[in-house]
């Protein structure tokens, strides 16, 4: 698409009520300054500065659906403790409905740690990270309450799957019985998504699943063209790339997206939840999956630009239209 159809395709992907379920995440990120190393061991000393949280995971997409102007519900389990209240409340501070959170007293909220050292102007630089997280699969009660949630109508349902326990077959069955629009970011478990209408996944999983190394054009395209036809998708697969793109196949075919040259890219991280919130909204819009990869891709880089999960505005995506050529 050129400029000014990308640019008008942005406008429509506002006002659409979108179900996100997964697995939720609290990002933690913890920062200091880097003044001397330890005597205990070869590692530097930060002395706190501030603390910072953000949603992550399956609440990383349900951000970006938010900020682009439609309705995002948030359905996943959450632990009765501190983490949990913080993660519905961040969500809610952005006009997610966040009823859909159910809170199972036996699982703790998973939060990730992560340590940051501020060294002079720089963006902080991560020094290590501290998960603490609960992949038991949910139980049959929080399953079928996720159930209940999801029987209200919904134009799409996008399953973000960070393999914590929440997408358990169960919970897939109660998106796959339902008439909206069935979206997945399978994280590997690509069989889990068969009939679905779209599923991203990137190139590691995809060789994973496939079980072969995936390295030239024609092995990515190969690779594209039989997920799609294995898994017997409605609209298409989205296999992404970084630097180099998305690859989509579906029943036009099998074709390459290239994503915009970018240098200035300082952290990768959600870019992969943005490319699903987008491909998401874009198909709802009336777009094509060609059409819908080729939006995601200018979203992303906008997402790698700043430092941890960032979900773009429409202002944001139509000024990275904007910035590259046709």
């Amino acid at each position: 698409m050129v400029k000014s159809e990308l640019q008008a395709l942005v406008a429509r992907l506002a006002g659409w009520r979108v179900a996100v379920v997964g697995d939720v995440i609290l990002d933690e990120y913890l920062i200091g300054t880097a003044e001397r190393l330890s005597r205990e061991a070869p590692i530097p000393v930060l002395e706190f500065v501030r603390r910072e949280v953000i949603a992550g995971g399956a609440a990383n997409p349900a951000m970006n659906i938010a900020a682009l102007g439609s309705r995002a519900e948030q359905i996943g389990a959450i632990g009765a403790d501190e983490g949990g209240a913080t993660l519905r409340a961040l969500l809610e501070a952005r006009g997610i409905g966040a009823a859909g959170l159910i809170v199972d007293p036996t699982r703790r909220t998973t939060t990730k740690t992560r340590l940051m050292a501020q060294i002079g102007l720089r963006f902080p630089q991560q020094v290590a990270r501290l998960d603490r997280v609960d992949r038991a699969p949910i139980d049959a009660q929080v399953a079928a309450r996720i159930g209940e949630r999801l029987s209200a109508p919904f134009d799409a349902i996008l399953c973000s799957d960070y393999l914590n326990g929440l997408l358990t077959p169960e919970v897939v069955a109660h998106v796959r019985a339902r008439e909206s629009l069935r979206v997945a970011d399978a994280q590997g478990e690509l069989d889990k998504y068969s009939g679905f209408d779209a599923v991203k996944c990137n190139a590691d999983e995809a060789a994973r699943y496939l079980r072969r190394d995936l390295r030239s054009e024609a092995d990515f395209a190969a690779a594209a063209g039989e997920l799609y036809a294995r898994l017997g998708l409605r609209r298409g697969l989205c296999l992404t790339r970084g630097a180099r793109g998305i690859v989509v196949a579906d029943e036009s075919g099998v074709r390459s997206v290239p994503a915009p040259q970018i240098e200035d890219v300082y952290d990768t991280v959600g870019a992969g939840d943005t490319v699903v919130a987008v491909v998401t909204l874009a198909l709802l819009a009336g777009a094509d999956l060609v059409q819908a990869a080729e939006l995601a891709t200018y979203a992303a880089c906008v997402v790698i630009r700043r430092v941890g999960n960032y979900a773009p505005t429409p202002a944001e995506l139509i000024a990275e239209i904007a910035a590259h050529g046709d």
